[in-house]
């Protein structure tokens, strides 16, 4: 049987194609259309899919129930512009893309977002192949919601900017109660309070109040084994913060990944899953050893190479790497104009991961470890890092470079950051890969 699911119609569309349980292709809109976030599926996207008639179309949510939701917040009416055969709740295909890509036979899955239909947070339990909702929180409440108004009150993008907001915690002191804001529509921006606020005392206030909201959350959850999934996944600070649970967080847990959700729920199976490596496919070959020449040289270097990742974080095939022992910071924040403050992540093997850093730690940086070491460039203010550890099964060519670099230097890890610039989406073909080196002038391979 082949599905194919799709999400469309308000932020990051994202369409994916099942043949039975086995994941074929999945990818944002944006990647293909340049546009940030893109809520409409681009049409080169379909292409993909071709060779493969879809038995079954699913949508990722209920348009009937957004639709009433949105006119009840004074918003416009949307609607997706392609055909489908069946659609699921947004809630619904959040903890589905978790829990159908997870190892778990058991769990809870956790559905934290700004908001879907009606719910902004949903538990729900995992068994046996299905999904049962146990408890959900109902708009205006929405954590999600609240955090993406305080992104916009820093004069930041909401729905894109909020790791921007979650690095700028450090640097403030949470002065101020945000919480009565909770119940408050904030879809039209947080009330205007506090008008001479420190901006980082701000985002602070707002890292501090979610961390207390969503651990509470979490201990609502009682299976040992939990799925994290909404868009809010993303915060790898609040993730980092939970004890005595095993945690799976699918790479894609947005919108554009509950495309993944809805197909899955077509057949309610577990899915092969392997890595994010899912996407559009760059079929050149790399020379391993040509990259880390550039790299021992002191540059900058692109890799554009092989499928790329389904999820917003570059994880080697779409990435930007540079020797992270030097202070190589600003320069790569400016290449990609970027606020000079942010640091950038670890890729390293994951045999040398516990020499360097302590903490919580996983393949597709989603939780931050205290450094054990002074490369600054990618280490946070606070002494953390958001660490990716790089397998030798893990799908990509970066675990060849990082050992070659290793066999080299005598560093297992490099700075990886995503191939693109702040407000593009991440470089998708080799076409895209060639205008960004000869625009940028760093070398891509």
């Amino acid at each position: 049987m082949n599905i194919i699911g799709i999400s469309e119609g308000f932020h990051d569309a994202g369409l994916t194609l099942l043949q039975n349980n086995k994941i074929i292709f999945a990818s944002h809109s944006e990647r293909y259309s340049r546009v940030k976030g893109d809520k409409w599926l681009h049409p080169d996207m379909w292409p993909k899919t071709q060779r493969y008639q879809p038995d079954v179309v699913a949508y990722y949510e209920k348009p009937f129930l957004k639709n009433l939701r949105r006119w009840y917040a004074g918003q416009k009416h949307q609607k997706p512009r392609i055909n489908y055969d069946v659609n699921f709740g947004h809630h619904e295909s959040h903890a589905a893309a978790g829990f159908y890509t997870s190892t778990f036979d058991e769990c809870n899955v956790l559905v934290v977002d700004a908001i879907g239909e009606w719910d902004t947070i949903s538990i729900w339990e995992g068994k046996n192949e299905k999904l049962k909702k146990i408890k959900s929180w109902k708009y205006p409440y929405s954590l999600g919601l609240l955090y993406s108004a305080i992104t916009a009150r820093l004069g930041l993008k909401p729905n894109e900017d909020e790791y921007i907001t979650m690095g700028m915690a450090a640097y403030g002191e949470p002065r101020y109660d945000l919480e009565p804001l909770l119940m408050e529509n904030n879809h039209r921006g947080a009330r205007v309070i506090w008008k001479d606020a420190s901006e980082y005392d701000l985002a602070a206030s707002i890292q501090a109040l979610y961390e207390k909201k969503f651990l509470e959350l979490v201990d609502m959850c009682p299976h040992k084994n939990l799925v994290i999934m909404g868009g809010c996944a993303l915060n790898c600070l609040a993730n980092s913060k939970i004890k005595g649970k095993n945690i799976w967080i699918m790479p894609s847990p947005g919108d554009a990944g509950s495309s993944l959700g809805a197909a899955a729920l077509v057949r309610k199976k577990k899915l092969l899953w392997k890595n994010p490596y899912i996407g559009y496919p760059i079929l050149h070959g790399m020379y391993v050893n040509s990259v880390v020449d550039q790299l021992e040289k002191n540059r900058i270097v692109g890799v554009a190479n092989g499928k790329a990742e389904f999820g917003p974080r570059a994880l080697g095939n779409r990435s930007l790497l540079a020797d992270p022992r030097w202070d190589i910071k600003d320069t790569v924040n400016d290449i990609k104009r970027r606020q000079r403050f942010r640091p950038f992540a670890p890729a390293i093997l994951d045999e040398y991961a516990d020499e360097y850093f302590e903490g919580p730690m996983n393949e597709y940086m989603q939780f931050v470890a205290k450094a054990k070491h002074d490369h600054k460039a990618v280490t946070h203010v606070d002494g953390t890092a958001r660490v990716q550890i790089v397998k030798e099964d893990c799908g990509s060519l970066l675990r060849q470079i990082l050992e070659e670099w290793y066999d080299r230097t005598g560093c297992p890890m490099l700075l990886n950051t995503s191939l693109n610039i702040k407000g593009e989406p991440i470089v998708n073909t080799w076409e895209q890969a060639e205008e960004w080196s000869r625009k940028y002038n760093v070398p891509v391979f």
